[in-house]
């Protein structure tokens, strides 16, 4: 028979795997890459900035609209998040696993 602490964190591990997956494809769904801004001759001309590898593409996305760099500040701070939220909740999922490793019953 299992103990109540047990199955309470075995319940809170089963939790804890179902946020991060939802962590995992929230930060999928995301455009990747952030907008760059870069002066040329007195202009400001935008940047697509991307990782492919070990190298870092700029893709030339010209004069941006302010609702479209708006758009991409809105998504560097979601994805800031959801890599915050992801990195809590795989540090509570390995201590979960720990604790549930135990052959004593609570």
């Amino acid at each position: 028979m299992r103990g109540v602490i047990k199955g309470v964190l075995a319940e809170e591990l089963e939790n804890s795997l179902r946020m991060k997956k939802g962590y995992e494809s929230a930060l999928n769904k995301l455009p990747k890459g952030c907008l760059s801004a870069k002066n040329i001759k007195g202009h400001k001309y935008y940047y697509l900035v991307q990782r492919k590898g070990n190298s870092i593409k700029y893709l030339y996305k010209g004069k941006v609209s302010l609702k479209e760099i708006n758009k991409y500040k809105e998504i560097k701070v979601s994805r800031a998040r959801y890599r915050n939220l992801l990195s809590k909740v795989k540090r509570q999922v390995r201590f979960l696993r720990s604790s549930l490793r135990g052959k004593e019953p609570i």
